[in-house]
This record gives C-alpha cells, structure tokens and sequence, in this order.
C-alpha cells in the first residue's frame, strides 16, 4: 500500500467518523427538542384551549347566566394499563357560570399495583378554552393497588364568556374526556420537572 493510498484511507476514515459524531449530535438535538416541545405545547394548549385543552381556575365566576349546557363525561385506558376506568356521575345539566362536580372510578384489576397519569381534552375542541376546572386529577401520578376502588372528583364550571362566542352560540353539550396511561414513579417525576421549567402547574 503506498503513502498516497494511506493518506486517503485516513482522510477518509476521519471524515466518516467526524459524520458519525456530527449525526449524533443532530439526533441527540432534536431529541432534546421533541421533549422541551411536549411541556411548551401543552402549555400553549391550555394557555389558548388549542385541542379542547380546558383551563385551570381559582375561583367560581361571580354571574351565573341562564342558559343552559349539558356536560358528559367519557373515560379511557391507554394500553398496558389494567384498569377499570368510568364516569360514576351521569351527564349534568347546569347555568353557565354554575359550578358542579362529577366523579369518576378507577379500579385496578390486575394482579400487582400499577400507577398512571391522566391527560384530558373537551369536545367541541373550540370550547376547551371556556371549560373551566377547580379541582382535577388529570397530570397527576396516581398509584392504585391491586383490586383497589378508587373515586376520582374533578370540580368544574363553563365560563359565561361563552356565551359571547359567535361560533358556540348554538352548542349546548360538552363532552370530558379523560384517558389514563401507565407510568412509572421516574417517569412522573421528569415529567413535572419539564412542566415546572415550561412554567405550568401540576393539577391536583
């Protein structure tokens, strides 16, 4: 082999391993994009109600107006969670601007405890950003024994802004929706950590 063809061969080795390195940290970049993304868009969505995200509030609406909305409440399991998961509270009419509570039961009917975090979302997505909760279970880690009842309240009101929306003014159901999926006590932990640095508060 002469000098020339080593040369090359070495040029040509370090030019690969420079590539190797350079898409590593390109993946390594854009993996670190995607999880900062998760906390900011879900900020976004309950900052705007983007994608029937409903809004955290303190305190009850001073005016309750008469018109009336119904509200329906619909449960789901992520895959590999071995829960029983269900509204126990039958659709509510109210005023707008009334607060009211409905619950909702988790049973664990697997063999071990098993733990999960649930996410939400309101239809029509539009009145996501009138839909008010006071007190939630939704982002939040909830570990259920094996065989164990569990009664999960969330305490809500619609926002009588609504009724100044042109695009809602014939809609008189909301409907709730939660959906639980599995995780790990690690996982919840890095999971409020991103919220608590994207600035949004963990719901309980």
């Amino acid at each position: 082999m002469t000098e020339q063809t080593e040369k090359l061969q070495t040029a040509k080795s370090k030019a690969n391993r420079n590539m190797a390195i350079g898409l590593a940290v390109f993946v390594s970049c854009m993996v670190g994009v995607a999880y900062a993304a998760v906390p900011l868009y879900e900020l976004f969505c309950r900052v705007t109600g983007y994608g029937g995200t409903t809004q955290q509030a303190s305190s009850s609406p001073v005016d309750v107006i008469d018109r009336e909305i119904t509200i329906r409440f619909d449960a789901n399991i992520g895959y590999g969670l071995a829960w029983d998961f269900k509204p126990i509270t039958k659709p509510i009419t109210l005023k707008v601007g009334e607060t009211a509570e409905a619950n909702y039961q988790v049973v664990n009917i697997g063999k071990a405890p098993s733990a999960g975090t649930a996410t939400f979302n309101v239809t029509p997505q539009a009145a996501g950003i009138y839909f008010n909760k006071l007190d939630c279970f939704c982002f939040t880690y909830q570990e259920v024994k094996a065989g164990e009842s569990v009664k999960m309240p969330v305490v809500f009101f619609v926002d009588p802004d609504i009724d100044k929306d042109p695009n809602l003014e014939t809609i008189d159901t909301i409907t709730l929706s939660y959906t639980f999926f599995p995780q790990e006590r690690e996982e919840a932990a890095l999971t409020e950590k991103k919220q608590s640095k994207a600035g949004i508060g963990t719901e309980s």
